[in-house]
């Protein structure tokens, strides 16, 4: 699998990065880990099309690559069918091997960026001119968006991008471990803490977070202990004693010896779960078919679970992630470029839930085509469908990586050297304070 395949989009997602700085994907906001690296290789383009005929507009789409097997061949086939149902734009794509986000900031930055790209939206995307306003492709359709997904695209009172794919996590439970061990699904993080202690046994753990021993759980706790880091006011609001509650029982878990560490490979991937290292693990959504090939109907999944503080509202939690589409602002063909996002993104459903399940396993952006198909109609994954859509939380847009790194290191500071919640709390407020002051004013 590819450094930059869609299992991977989590970091970018969940911080939207500044201008050139925008990093590439890995881990979650709280942990940038990275899956194994591919070999770097050139830019890959679709094989040459005919010539176009006088008056058609080419556009260029670029994507980073995919891990899934058949998403390259299927991007070259969707903009061939494409451009043979009309004969006023011709699209060619380009597959983007290595490190996407330099390669595609750099073009951007230059004045050389293609005419539609996938990203994620950041305030410097907007002042810089490297997007357009697309509100006007979803006239009629905006309400089959749920408004998750157009936060996540909205700066300003206008939204500049379209979700091409949601991706969520959950907690994965082996059922014939915790029914050896007299364990019911847990329904707290209290439980959960209980089960792992009680599903641990010699070299088998009760739960696998990730091998750095929990980074998960900075955001997770805290949006599960019923905190809200930055809202759509552009308001910090985490400098809460739920989140040093979140946190202090997130420091008690990972020193606990109830998490597997050293894994061979980290939370993204399946293999710890399914070879029995552990029972129970979190995950993301693009595990199950695997988990399901491997193990049968021997799993079930919740949300991340609630956590108790003596003040707070606990909730389920999990991360609302994915990959967006837009319209370069200072692309030369804006019009055509537009005519054509609406067209893959907006009108095509049939498209949308190709590229969701066909290949990996993703939920669909409009609310319609993911109640049509079929896949998510049962079982766990209609439980990770609602559970998204009850639970699902992003870092909003104005959210940077100055942020998520003052914000990070004052997690592990908590967890790692046992320093006072509150005080890092605090510390880590004022930093990102300082620092939303300073994006905000521009």
């Amino acid at each position: 699998m590819g450094t930059l395949s869609r299992r991977n989009f989590l970091k970018t997602t969940a911080v939207a990065l500044t201008g050139l700085a925008m990093a590439a994907c890995g881990g979650t906001a709280a942990t940038p880990t990275t899956a194994p690296a591919a070999k770097p290789a050139e830019p890959t383009k679709a094989p040459a099309a005919a010539p176009a005929a006088g008056g058609v507009v080419t556009i260029q789409q670029w994507y980073h690559e995919y891990g899934e097997k058949g998403c390259q061949e299927a991007v070259y086939r969707i903009a061939d069918e494409y451009n043979k149902s009309q004969n006023k734009i011709k699209v060619e794509v380009t597959w983007t091997p290595g490190d996407y986000a330099s390669k595609l900031n750099s073009a951007l930055a230059a004045g050389t960026g293609p005419d539609v790209y996938e990203s994620q939206l950041n305030i410097d995307r907007v002042r810089n001119k490297q997007v357009v306003a697309l509100d006007d492709l979803y006239a009629g359709v905006k309400d089959d968006f749920d408004p998750k997904s157009l936060a996540l695209d909205t700066l300003n009172g206008k939204i500049w991008g379209i979700q091409m794919i949601i991706d969520t996590g959950l907690i994965y439970y082996r059922k014939s471990m915790l029914d050896q061990a007299g364990v019911k699904i847990p329904t707290t993080f209290d439980e959960l803490v209980e089960a792992a202690k009680k599903l641990t046994s010699g070299r088998v753990k009760g739960l696998f977070v990730g091998n750095d021993g929990g980074g998960i759980m900075r955001d997770q706790n805290g949006w599960a202990a019923g905190v809200t880091f930055l809202d759509d006011s552009n308001k910090l609001l985490f400098n809460v004693p739920e989140l040093a509650t979140a946190w202090e029982k997130a420091r008690d878990l990972s020193k606990s010896g109830y998490l597997l560490v050293g894994s061979p490979t980290d939370w993204w991937d399946p293999s710890a779960f399914v070879q029995g290292l552990c029972a129970m693990c979190w995950g993301g959504l693009w595990m199950m078919p695997e988990v399901q090939r491997q193990l049968g109907d021997d799993f079930t999944v919740t949300q991340w679970l609630p956590v108790p503080t003596p003040t707070g509202k606990p909730r389920g939690s999990t991360f609302w992630g994915g990959w967006h589409e837009f319209v370069n602002g200072q692309s030369k063909n804006i019009p055509s470029a537009m005519t054509f996002v609406k067209w893959q993104w907006i009108d095509n459903k049939d498209w949308q839930n190709e590229w969701a399940t066909a290949y990996g396993f993703h939920i669909p952006p409009r609310k319609s085509a993911a109640a049509a198909n079929a896949k998510f109609t049962s079982g766990n994954p209609k439980i990770a469908r609602d559970g998204l859509y009850q639970f699902g939380w992003a870092f909003p847009p104005m959210w940077n990586s100055a942020m998520d790194t003052s914000l990070n290191d004052a997690f592990w500071n908590v967890v790692k050297q046992g320093k006072d919640a509150k005080a890092e709390i605090q510390t880590a407020f004022d930093k990102c304070q300082a620092e939303l002051d300073r994006q905000l004013k521009g």
